[in-house]
């Protein structure tokens, strides 16, 4: 996984470009109205969604396995803010809690117990009546179904690229434990120009 997104990275640099996903906007004030302070971003990337809080007021701390997306962080957005360099499976980094937890397009990257893994990592990271925010693919993506397929939901839709593909009962199998959930679908642009559907996935900490 670490040579495919450095691979990722060197290759195609900021493939999407400086500005934010939708969903980054959305999860920033979804926190504000929270008051939230604190995020931790699991699979930061080079920091594009890391802007909308900053602006904010808001402090970051960013988790992200490719180097050479924290280089492109630091000297191609300017982000001075703290980068843990390694996997999300080895969290911990550090033994601070957040109001926050923003992760965007990485949870159905990864396979069943590394999934179970990240999402216990960030509620043992949030504060009480923090919450968390998912941004994952949906089933409505035109690849679901495609390539090899792995188990339930889950192909590899590209050689050294695996998918899991949510909905919404699948969601609350995997996030229910973890608070009350709420969701919304939201349409991201790719590179190519286009959109895939992906669901926000909210989860409030009881």
């Amino acid at each position: 996984m670490t040579e495919l997104w450095e691979t990722v990275f060197k290759d195609k640099q900021m493939m999407w470009g400086p500005e934010p996903s939708r969903s980054a906007v959305f999860a920033r004030d979804r926190f504000a109205r929270l008051g939230a302070k604190e995020i931790l971003i699991p699979g930061i990337g080079y920091g594009r969604n890391a802007k909308p809080f900053l602006e904010h007021g808001m402090s970051v701390t960013g988790i992200e396995i490719s180097a050479t997306a924290i280089g492109l962080a630091r000297t191609q957005m300017g982000l001075d803010i703290p980068i843990h360099h390694g996997s999300v499976t080895d969290m911990p980094y550090d033994d601070r809690q957040y109001d926050g937890v923003f992760s965007y397009g990485l949870l159905y990257l990864l396979a069943a117990p590394a999934r179970e893994k990240l999402l216990q990592d960030c509620h043992r990271q949030l504060r009480k009546g923090g919450a968390m925010i998912f941004t994952v693919i949906s089933k409505k993506a035109p690849m679901f179904g495609r390539g090899q397929k792995l188990g339930d939901d889950w192909y590899e839709v590209h050689p050294g690229v695996q998918m899991f593909f949510y909905d919404a009962g699948s969601i609350r199998r995997e996030l229910g434990a973890y608070g009350e959930i709420e969701l919304s679908e939201i349409d991201e642009e790719t590179p190519g120009g286009g959109t895939f559907p992906f669901i926000n996935v909210v989860c409030r900490t009881k």
